[in-house]
């Protein structure tokens, strides 16, 4: 074995160069990777004992993407471009030998291979589109000559990871080899083309499936189409689309020099710093300053969920879906029964879409029991209460939870502000008691907010933090505050919402505001969505609020075809003569003075306040960090990736105009806008929310 570099090895079996890349934890494209494999061709290439070349990685994964921590700075070692031309001029044939994922630039180097060998469990894509950026390695080229132009819009707009049967359906892999055989098997396909002097395919010279595309733009139309709202906002699905069209309309060279440019204007663009941002905001977000890495966790093999509404049931869902039982607890049969029921239609509907088998439904739903006696739960290793938000019900709970569940077991609120405290305060172990947020829909919300209480031990954090991932959520770890840290800074939004109402905006304008701005919708839509009678009591109402004269109308929201707006037969919103009017009546009742309010001011008034929030939410010390707070918003508010977060759009915006902002606010409207101490601190010192 010759060691090429640090990271890079070179062996030969038999007639067959196998360089092999170990360089944890994924095996990025960093200088010293594209160096070693530069080094290592050459190598193999000049060795006239080797007749073949295989790649192969060390580890779990086949090269998973570019290191992004080097994007921006100055380029060392052999380009990636320089690896890609050594390995497609080879004059001997060149394997890639999948395992793990090949994403981003690694899928481009193994496009460069003349062919691709793959275990079943492999994975492979082009997700650079989630980063705000396009394959910048010639994989916009590549990539359609081999899956064909349809696939390739498909995953390369999406960032979707093909498995390894779909990728050589599509011939972007040449053979599946058995798991756990990858080497030898890789290495005997290389012997197999040597000794059928199989020709050495370059996918940049095979033109077919581009030229089927040629003269039809209703296939990039449709794309476009399909779309829409998912891309709005976004530069860089069009980016890629355009990439490909170019794929498709030119030769290989000139389709290369389009890739580069709209690599340029994507990736020096506020849209993609935005999106690699919150990239690594993610993974900081799951970093726990006083629990360490090695902290002991406990293992969760059974849950338990109280109560089987649609929260409930969507929390049980979670753990189903990774093969972890559940028992649910509700106190009515007929409760316990309705919800099970709708487990199971859940299921099925995602089955009907395809989206899992039949047989997965049967062994998700056998995975759920019921029950009407707590005791069921003296053996769970996690409890989850979701139930009213009612501090004396949880107490109550909690108080029995206490007795019955067994010694270490996590006990769990779902509340979604209440003082966990003050809940964990009923038992006598409050270090085993924390806050899991989980957001509706439950099954499908990727946000979950995770609440440490002040006595909650770093187990139970750690372990929490840890099966959040299993079971597929975003993790953010909050302390205990009304409303935590989301609703907390909702708050914000909505009192404005509803000011703004009262001074002459009507809802369809803030919400076309905010819609703008990149949310799927705003806060009067999203009231009629979810319904405008929630904590509504009929026989309480006497007409003192907008909602309460819309609700005593029958004007409910979208099930009931009308809220703040009108809907038609097919949900379609138009703006309300009737709401209209009913505000009109309250500005007249209350005496004041409407206005015209521009666009810009319903932006400040609904964002401004929010930064500043979060900024009080951080002096509290009640999230980690200004980025946690952008990923609470983004994966659980509909807050625009493409726009960083309320805490990184303060700092595009400045905060010495936000601050501006806040005091102008305060001074005509109140101490309801008056900066956060630390607002002034960071305008003071020159600093930035994202230094926080």
């Amino acid at each position: 074995m010759t060691a090429i570099n640090p990271v890079t090895d070179l062996t030969l079996d038999g007639d067959v160069a196998v360089i092999t890349l170990n360089s944890p934890p994924v095996n990025a494209l960093s200088a010293n990777v594209r160096q070693g494999l530069y080094d290592g061709f050459k190598a193999a290439i000049d060795d006239p004992a080797a007749k073949a070349i295989v790649l192969i990685c060390d580890g779990r994964t086949f090269i998973a993407g570019a290191d992004i921590t080097e994007f921006g700075g100055a380029m060392a070692g052999a380009s990636l471009f320089d690896v890609q031309t050594m390995m497609e001029n080879s004059p001997k044939p060149v394997v890639a030998a999948i395992h793990g994922t090949a994403l981003g630039g690694g899928l481009e180097v193994a496009l460069c291979a003349h062919y691709r060998v793959a275990v079943p469990s492999a994975r492979l894509g082009l997700p650079e589109v989630n980063l705000g950026l396009l394959p910048g390695a010639g994989g916009t080229q590549r990539l359609p000559r081999v899956a064909g132009v349809e696939k390739a819009l498909e995953m390369m707009t999406s960032g979707r990871h093909a498995p390894a049967k779909e990728a050589l359906e599509m011939g972007l892999v040449d053979e599946l080899v058995e798991e756990g055989k990858l080497k030898e098997q890789a290495i005997a396909f290389a012997r197999k083309l040597v000794a059928e002097n199989k020709p050495l395919v370059k996918v940049r010279d095979n033109n077919t499936k581009v030229e089927a595309a040629r003269g039809h733009p209703e296939i990039f139309e449709n794309c476009r189409k399909a779309n829409a709202r998912k891309f709005r906002g976004y530069k860089a699905p069009e980016a890629n689309i355009k990439c490909i069209g170019a794929a498709v309309n030119l030769p290989f060279e000139e389709g290369l020099a389009v890739e580069r440019k709209l690599f340029g204007e994507v990736m020096s663009s506020s849209e993609s710093a935005a999106q690699r941002y919150s990239f690594f905001a993610e993974r900081q977000a799951n970093k726990i300053p006083d629990v360490p890495d090695d902290t002991p966790l406990i293992p969760i093999k059974k849950v338990g969920i109280i109560g089987a509404g649609t929260m409930g049931g969507g929390i049980a869902m979670n753990f189903a879906n990774v093969g972890i039982p559940v028992v649910i607890v509700e106190v009515q049969e007929a409760a316990l029964t309705r919800g099970l029921g709708v487990i199971k239609a859940n299921y099925e509907r995602t089955a009907s879409r395809g989206g899992i088998t039949a047989q997965q439904v049967e062994q998700r739903t056998g995975l759920i029991t019921g029950s009407m006696d707590m005791n069921a739960l003296a053996d769970v290793d996690l409890v989850i209460e979701a139930v009213f938000e009612r501090m004396d019900i949880k107490k109550d709970i909690f108080t029995k939870l206490d007795a019955i569940c067994k010694p270490g077991a996590i006990l769990a609120t779902n509340t979604s502000g209440l003082n966990i405290d003050e809940i964990a305060s009923v038992t006598k172990r409050p270090e085993s008691v924390i806050g899991l947020h989980f957001f509706s829909p439950a099954n499908v919300m990727k946000l979950l907010e995770i609440v440490r209480a002040d006595h909650t031990s770093a187990s139970v954090i750690a372990t929490s933090m840890k099966l959040a991932k299993q079971i597929g959520k975003v993790a953010v770890l909050v302390g205990v505050c009304p409303g935590f840290v989301g609703n907390r800074i909702l708050g914000q939004r909505q009192r404005e919402a509803q000011k703004l109402v009262m001074e002459g905006a009507m809802p369809w304008d803030v919400d076309r505001v905010l819609y703008d701005f990149g949310f799927p919708m705003g806060p009067f839509a999203m009231s009629d969505l979810a319904g405008l009678d929630i904590g509504w009591v009929k026989e309480k109402s006497n007409g003192e609020s907008i909602r309460d004269v819309l609700c005593e109308a029958d004007r409910r929201g979208q099930k009931t075809g009308a809220g703040y707006y009108d809907y038609d037969e097919n949900r379609v919103a138009k703006p309300s003569p009737f709401t209209e009017k009913v505000i009109n009546d309250f500005i007249v009742k209350t005496g004041a003075n409407p206005r015209k309010v521009s666009d810009e001011e319903i932006l400040e008034r609904a964002i401004y306040p929010m930064i500043n929030e979060g900024l009080k939410i951080l002096e509290e010390k009640k999230a980690i960090r200004a980025s946690d707070i952008d990923v609470v918003w983004q994966n659980g508010y509909g807050w625009p990736v493409y726009r960083g977060g309320p805490m990184w759009y303060g700092d595009q915006i400045g905060p010495a105009k936000v601050l501006e902002k806040m005091k102008e606010f305060q001074a005509k409207m109140g101490d309801q806008f008056k900066p956060a101490a630390l607002l002034e601190k960071v305008v003071a010192e020159g600093k930035t929310f994202g230094s926080l």
